[in-house]
């Protein structure tokens, strides 16, 4: 079963539209009603992007992407949640130059979870990640973001810098990645 964990992002509702359709089964989850003893009820996990900082929020999302690692679970974190991921790993996060929102084109390095060689997503962050630390690659990158979609080097866990949610390329990479 695949938890979403919803953030507060705006764009959630995209997500989990989306998952209904494809019928994949999920659960929704605040980090507020998250019990993190019941994390082997799932086998896979979603962390949305957010709308503002907040410490309990990203204790949370750090525990489920510690979880995740020692339990080799499949983890996407979006925008905020890949960001969580590399920060929980020991990576950086910056102050965009300027608050990315629109379109935009990734060229694919790895096909991991596209058979593409770009994708067209969208953006709508503040910040990004600045430094990876050395369990996390970059496999995806625009002309304004160094790390556009990042991968564990060895577990099945991911980021995206970009909202999956918000285009067709993107749905077909959250399946992709449920897939998996």
């Amino acid at each position: 079963m695949l938890l979403i964990v919803d953030n507060g992002s705006i764009y959630t509702k995209n997500l989990t539209d989306f998952l209904t359709r494809k019928n994949i089964p999920f659960e929704t989850k605040t980090p507020f009603t998250i019990d993190i003893n019941s994390l082997s009820n799932y086998d896979s996990f979603i962390l949305s992007g957010r709308r503002k900082n907040e410490k309990k929020i990203n204790e949370i999302n750090s525990k489920i992407v510690n979880y995740s690692m020692q339990n080799n679970s499949k983890l996407l974190g979006i925008c905020y949640g890949a960001e969580i991921l590399a920060l929980t790993l020991g990576g950086t996060i910056k102050k965009s130059s300027s608050f990315q929102k629109g379109n935009e084109t990734v060229k694919i390095f790895e096909n991991d979870l596209t058979n593409n060689d770009s994708l067209l997503v969208f953006e709508s962050h503040n910040f990004e990640i600045s430094k990876l630390p050395k369990e996390l690659v970059s496999i995806g990158e625009s002309s304004n973001c160094k790390y556009e979609i990042i991968k564990h080097v060895n577990k099945p866990i991911f980021g995206t810098q970009f909202h999956p949610e918000m285009s067709l390329d993107g749905n077909n990479l959250i399946e992709q990645f449920c897939l998996l």
